[in-house]
């Protein structure tokens, strides 16, 4: 009976230790979730912006001569894939990984350090990545495509839908969907169109991968909140259990000790 509880006393201890860090990494997400997703929103203004700018050139008859408009027969895909910097949030990491599987022969370049980690390639903090960054990353994905050193270019990131609810989903960047093209405005680009297309695209890259980066982030911190805050709730449940079972192996070791001393008289 004394070994017992002794056991019980050292199950509760380590779950209510497990129960103090559940909280305060609940808490440390939830400090971040909020600045989180205001860059997220600004990040999506400023690439909603991009695009309508994009959508607008698109309807130029010269944009089809653009070498980001042309499809190249080939299919080298190269994937952009961003995940968290840290574990502990969930299915987030695994569901961005578990997409990825699913383009076997494409080349990798990753953001976020969960990511290096999976692909093996150099750490790169997703929650440090700046716009000057994504810039840098953005001229030369171009470049490469432009110089058709790959067929396709692709973003593995996880859309904010609700605080409950996100999603690991694929994105293509280039060659560019003129699916969305705006009816021609009548509008006059100097020094003309095509120029104005082509200098303006690899800025209109680096705003999606921005915005793919913020949201991924938002999405990871939310992910870990919510992670940390089932945890707790679990070792809580877990914790009343052990209590009750602590209490009752006292409570029939006391009446024991009763009986035995009842006994000896």
């Amino acid at each position: 009976m004394g070994a017992n509880i002794k056991n019980l006393r050292i199950r509760i201890k380590s779950v209510d230790s497990t129960l103090h860090l559940t909280n305060a990494m609940g808490l440390v997400a939830s400090s971040k979730i909020r600045k989180a997703t205001e860059k997220m929103m600004k990040a999506r203004e400023y690439s909603a912006a991009h695009e309508e700018s994009i959508n607008l050139l698109l309807a130029c008859r010269e944009s089809e001569k653009s070498p980001f408009v042309k499809k190249h027969e080939g299919n080298r895909t190269k994937i952009i894939v961003i995940a968290g910097d840290r574990g502990l949030a969930g299915g987030y990491n695994s569901n961005v990984f578990k997409l990825a599987a699913q383009y076997p022969d494409a080349e990798i370049r990753t953001i976020g350090k969960k990511a290096a980690e999976r692909f093996d390639t150099a750490p790169i903090s997703v929650e440090k990545f700046t716009y000057a960054d994504c810039i840098g990353l953005a001229r030369d994905l171009c470049r490469g495509y432009a110089e058709n050193e790959f067929d396709k270019l692709f973003v593995i990131h996880t859309n904010y839908i609700s605080v409950m609810s996100q999603e690991a989903v694929i994105t293509q960047l280039l060659p560019l969907n003129t699916e969305n093209k705006k009816a021609s405005t009548g509008i006059i680009f100097e020094p003309d169109e095509l120029t104005v297309l082509n200098a303006l695209i690899p800025e209109y890259v680096a705003g999606k991968l921005y915005a793919f980066v913020r949201e991924s982030n938002a999405c990871e911190q939310v992910a870990r909140r919510n992670a940390m805050d089932s945890a707790s709730k679990n070792a809580e449940d877990m914790l009343d259990s052990l209590y009750l079972e602590y209490n009752r192996a006292r409570q029939g070791a006391i009446t024991q000790e009763i009986t035995e001393i009842v006994a000896a008289y």
